[in-house]
C-alpha cells in the first residue's frame, strides 16, 4: 500500500512541477502585493484542486462510454506526458507557453498547475491503485504545492533562476522516464490481451 502510494504521489508531484512553474507565478504576480499574491495562490489551488476532482471523479466514466480501457489510457497518456516532458527539455517549457492570461483561474490554476499531464497522472493512478490512494496522493500533492507557492519567494531567491531552471528540467527528465514506463506497461498490457 505504502510503495503504492509512493508511486502515485511521485508520478503526480513530477507531472504537476510546481518548481517548473514558481518562474511563471512571480512574472504573473510580481506587480501585486505580498497580501494579493497570497489570495491568489489560495483561490489558484483551490480551483486547481476542484478540477482535478472532478475530472477524477467523471473521467472513468466519460472513458468507459467511449470504450476506452487502462492500457489505451496508459499508452495515450504516456504519450502526452512524453511530449509535454519532451518539449521541457529541449524547447520551450510547456507551462510558459500556456502562459496567457490574467493571474487567477487562467493559467495559473489551469493549466499550470492542474494540467494535462497532472489529469493523466491521476486518472492512470485510480486505474491501476484504486480511488483511496491516488486521490490522497493528490491531496499530499496540493497541499505540498499550497507550502511552496505561499513559502515561493523564499525558495526563489534560494535557488535563484538558473537553480530553478536546473530543476525543473531534471523533473522534465523523471516526467520522460514515468512516461516510457507507462507507455511500455499499456502496450504489454496490449499484447499479453492480444495473446491470451
Amino acid at each position: 500500500m505504502l510503495k503504492e502510494w509512493l508511486s502515485s504521489f511521485t508520478a503526480i508531484f513530477v507531472a504537476m512541477d510546481i518548481i517548473g512553474t514558481l518562474p511563471v507565478y512571480f512574472k504573473l504576480t510580481e506587480k501585486m502585493t505580498t497580501s494579493e499574491r497570497s489570495r491568489v495562490v489560495d483561490f489558484s489551488i483551490v480551483v486547481a484542486l476542484v478540477t482535478a476532482l472532478l475530472f477524477a471523479l467523471v473521467g472513468q466514466v466519460v472513458f468507459r462510454f467511449l470504450g476506452i480501457d487502462v492500457a489505451d489510457f496508459r499508452v495515450a497518456g504516456g504519450l502526452v506526458l512524453l511530449l509535454i516532458s519532451l518539449a521541457d527539455l529541449v524547447g520551450k517549457p510547456e507551462h510558459e507557453s500556456r502562459s496567457t492570461g490574467s493571474a487567477g483561474i487562467v493559467p495559473l490554476a489551469v493549466p499550470l498547475i492542474t494540467g494535462p499531464a497532472v489529469l493523466t497522472a491521476i486518472l492512470l493512478h485510480i486505474e491501476s491503485y484504486g480511488h483511496a490512494v491516488a486521490l490522497s496522493a493528490l491531496l499530499m500533492n496540493f497541499a505540498l504545492a499550497w507550502i511552496l507557492m505561499r513559502k515561493s519567494q523564499s525558495i526563489y531567491k534560494l535557488l535563484g533562476k538558473d537553480g530553478a531552471n536546473v530543476l525543473s528540467k531534471l523533473v522534465a527528465l523523471l516526467l520522460a522516464a514515468i512516461a516510457v514506463s507507462m507507455i511500455r506497461g499499456g502496450l504489454m498490457q496490449m499484447f499479453g490481451k492480444a495473446s491470451s
